[in-house]
């Protein structure tokens, strides 16, 4: 499972960010993994949520409010830190036929990463080509704003994303696959072989794009100082300590290392272990969830902790706005534990 080809930005924002000041690091010179040397305590739900009607989609992933507008909570700073940290332990939450303008949105993206102590720096993400540069519009005055990304079936192209219009026939859902499951998934010696590894995540299809349709790339100013240049490559860690949870999920997968490769081994060992870690994703249903869109919905994940990928089984038009608020830079703390042994299952 994995973003569509030019929907993944390598330096991987998240939907809901995390804890600052920056954490401290060290590096394992013999590997090359960057790991904290510390961070700070996992965040605690409150439960100013509960009085709202919801479930859980699936055992592992995802939680649906059926009837809670965000309009509602968006000026509830205690609700909408306790939403930032279900969406990160539960990877994706699903709001239904929402009233929510295109700038309580981007308020909304921006309090979710300041309530869980996302670093000062780090704004709302401006996607290197989905942005204003392509004409179009966020809403129904013609708006053009670089910190909102057009999914658009009519432009090829994370996270709140609001779908605006669904396709006329039928089709066009997403699904989202958890990353915390997938590392518990993992043998134990596995899951030690991956805490190792280093990914260099690679998106070419930037440049590609750009220069076959004559778009103009933003290479800096992109949300966050790290968020610059246009070669698009990050080294990170293969798997990923969240914050805000304290759970290891697998990270260095999918598409954002489809171009990329596993740092300091072999070409074939490299493609061994990413095909072995996309297989692990993609076909294993029960880690997955898949949401049917309605007009006006609303869907709010956390980037760090899951995959997504939208489904191309559909003819008419379907458009959406989504906003992403940067982290921090991904990282791995040896002392994190996984979401099965942190919920005792």
């Amino acid at each position: 499972m994995a973003p569509s080809a030019t929907s993944a930005d390598i330096q991987s924002p998240a939907s809901i960010t995390v804890k600052s000041p920056v954490i401290p690091e060290s590096k394992d010179h013999a590997t090359g993994l960057t790991k904290s040397a510390s961070y700070p305590n996992p965040l605690t739900y409150s439960g100013t949520l509960d009085s709202y009607e919801f479930f859980d989609v699936t055992s592992v992933i995802g939680r649906e409010f059926p009837k809670l507008q965000l309009t509602e909570i968006l000026h509830d700073d205690d609700k909408i830190k306790d939403l930032a940290i279900l969406v990160s332990q539960r990877g994706v939450v699903f709001f239904r036929n929402q009233d929510i303008g295109i700038e309580d949105q981007k308020v909304l993206g921006q309090k979710l990463g300041e309530f869980t102590g996302k670093p000062t720096t780090s704004k709302l993400h401006r996607h290197a080509l989905s942005n204003s540069k392509r004409g179009i519009a966020v809403d129904e005055h013609g708006k053009l704003d670089d910190e909102v990304s057009v999914i658009s079936s009519e432009v090829k192209d994370y996270a709140i994303l609001k779908i605006i219009q669904v396709p006329e026939d039928a089709g066009g859902d997403t699904l989202w696959a958890s990353g915390y499951e997938a590392f518990d998934r993992l043998s134990p010696t596995w899951q030690r072989f991956a805490e190792n590894l280093t990914a260099t995540h690679y998106q070419p299809n930037f440049n590609k794009v750009a220069a076959e349709h004559s778009l103009e790339l933003i290479d800096a100013d992109r949300g966050a100082p790290e968020n610059t240049g246009l070669d698009f490559t990050a080294s990170h860690p293969m798997v990923r300590t969240n914050p805000v949870t304290g759970w290891k999920s697998l990270f260095g997968t999918g598409h954002q290392v489809h171009a990329g490769w596993i740092d300091n081994v072999t070409e074939t060992e490299s493609e061994i272990i990413k095909a072995y870690f996309l297989k692990l994703i993609a076909e294993n249903h029960d880690l997955q969830v898949r949401f049917r869109w309605t007009k006006n919905d609303v869907a709010i994940w956390d980037n760090r902790s899951v995959f997504h990928t939208a489904t191309n089984d559909y003819e008419g038009k379907r458009q959406g706005n989504r906003v992403v608020s940067l982290g921090e830079k991904p990282f791995y703390d040896p002392a994190s534990k996984s979401r099965r042994e942190a919920l005792g299952l």
